[in-house]
């Protein structure tokens, strides 16, 4: 009768650790291409770009990127990983936009000061402040000597 008890006890241990394995949440994020943030699909392998989330596009096999309850109250609904709040906290934006070098937020909180943390411009950008609201600190080199002024002092035309 002990090995019984003792049986009983092991089934039910099991059984209370698989209902808790099923219950857990689970972690979606992942990191997409270009080391962005992103959102990981049921199939624990697709890693969509947090930018693509809800964007009425399936991107994960069964669809949960677009899902009402993921989606349905934006950005609340969403993952904290997948949002960067602006320096506005009324503004938002998908955390893969953060650092991408464009002023997003509007005020290029999403690109300088300690909330962005992004790294300096990449060998693709040339640092400098820009006369364009839609950059902030860098401005990608293609607009290098194409004879249109993108640099305060002219050094995307000088320097660069």
């Amino acid at each position: 009768s002990a090995v019984a008890l003792l049986v009983l006890v092991a089934a039910l241990a099991s059984g209370l650790a698989l209902a808790l394995l099923l219950r857990a949440p689970v972690n979606r994020l992942c990191t997409a291409p270009n080391n962005k943030t992103g959102f990981l699909c049921d199939d624990r392998v697709t890693c969509v770009p947090a930018s693509q989330v809800c964007d009425n596009i399936s991107n994960c096999r069964n669809g949960e990127d677009e899902q009402e309850q993921l989606c349905g109250d934006l950005p609340h609904s969403l993952p904290g990983h997948l949002i960067f709040y602006c320096s506005n906290p009324k503004s938002w934006l998908y955390a893969d936009l953060r650092c991408n070098g464009m002023n997003d937020c509007g005020d290029c909180s999403d690109e300088t000061g300690s909330l962005a943390a992004c790294p300096p411009c990449g060998q693709e950008w040339w640092s400098c402040s820009p006369v364009h609201y839609e950059f902030c600190s860098c401005i990608p080199r293609r607009l290098c000597r194409d004879g249109i002024q993108h640099c305060l002092g002219w050094s995307d035309e000088l320097l660069c």
